[in-house]
């Protein structure tokens, strides 16, 4: 998919994955932030770059159905931009200040959750992706900029390949950027098991469905982001159209579930919660 420029091009900087390089003008350079992909914990999106981007060396996250989709800040700051560019350029936007000349800006959001002069950490929630602004379809126009200057792209440690397409899963996990859930779904449900959707809950947690092709049998678990190692309510249900539901629900340190149910060839519904976050899908994935 090709975007249409949001913004006027800047002079790039290079940097390496964990330190910056001075800029034109600039003063001493500043190790960058331990950034995190802007999105929940376990949130798996494509990271689309290309010549002719602009900035040259932003990134448009792309994911079918990506619009309504939460969007976390990478890193801590103080926010410095809450505007609206309506039908052109940004659209709805944001700006976050890390200190040491950094900041990341998200776009085409089609909400926004915060306001400018907040503080906010890493894995906060700051608005939800969308199509505002000059696009052709929905995503999250997303800059790490150094000085004011676009700078290439790393998050949870890794560099995003320029030029290309690359799927990144999110480890902006914990409100902080450490000790985040060490468990998986592929890991909860089993070998076999494959994820095919999956739902944020505000940044508390996760819930995600998997199939397993071989057994023909759906799993439902949900993987929490608050509270991990600690005992805190959250729940997990499955149910095959024509059946009764199965839930998992309790006190629980890391993930409810896995609630497992045979539905080849059949509708499901499926859902969990954490803490009063909580989330319910229509029937679907039937045959999947």
């Amino acid at each position: 998919m090709r975007f249409r420029r949001i913004a006027a091009a800047v002079g790039a900087v290079a940097v390496t994955a964990g330190t910056a390089l001075l800029s034109a003008g600039a003063g001493q350079a500043s190790a960058a932030p331990a950034f995190k992909m802007p999105f929940e914990c376990g949130y798996t999106a494509t990271a689309a770059t290309w010549q002719g981007h602009s900035p040259e060396l932003s990134v448009d996250w792309q994911k079918s159905g990506i619009t309504g989709d939460t969007v976390v800040a990478s890193a801590g700051g103080t926010v410095t931009r809450v505007a609206d560019t309506g039908g052109t350029s940004y659209g709805k936007w944001i700006e976050i200040d890390h200190g040491g000349g950094w900041t990341t800006r998200y776009a085409h959001l089609s909400s926004q959750s915060v306001s400018q002069g907040q503080k906010v950490s890493t894995g906060t929630k700051i608005g939800a992706a969308g199509a505002t602004g000059g696009v052709s379809g929905p995503h999250l126009h997303y800059e790490q900029r150094l000085n004011g200057a676009d700078q290439k792209v790393v998050v949870d440690g890794k560099a995003v390949p320029y030029y290309g397409k690359t799927d990144f899963t999110s480890k902006n996990c914990g409100g902080g950027g450490g000790g985040g859930n060490p468990y998986t779904p592929k890991e909860i449900c089993g070998s076999g098991f494959s994820v095919i959707n999956e739902k944020g809950l505000d940044g508390n947690g996760r819930v995600y469905l998997l199939y397993n092709s071989g057994t023909g049998k759906n799993c439902v678990t949900t993987v929490k982001n608050t509270k991990i190692g600690t005992k805190s309510p959250a729940s997990t249900f499955l149910e095959v159209q024509g059946g009764d539901r199965k839930t998992d629900k309790g006190e629980f340190s890391y993930y409810a579930g896995p609630v497992k149910q045979a539905a080849a060839d059949k509708c499901v519904k499926w859902g969990g919660s954490v803490g009063d976050k909580s989330f319910t899908s229509k029937f679907g994935h039937c045959g999947s």
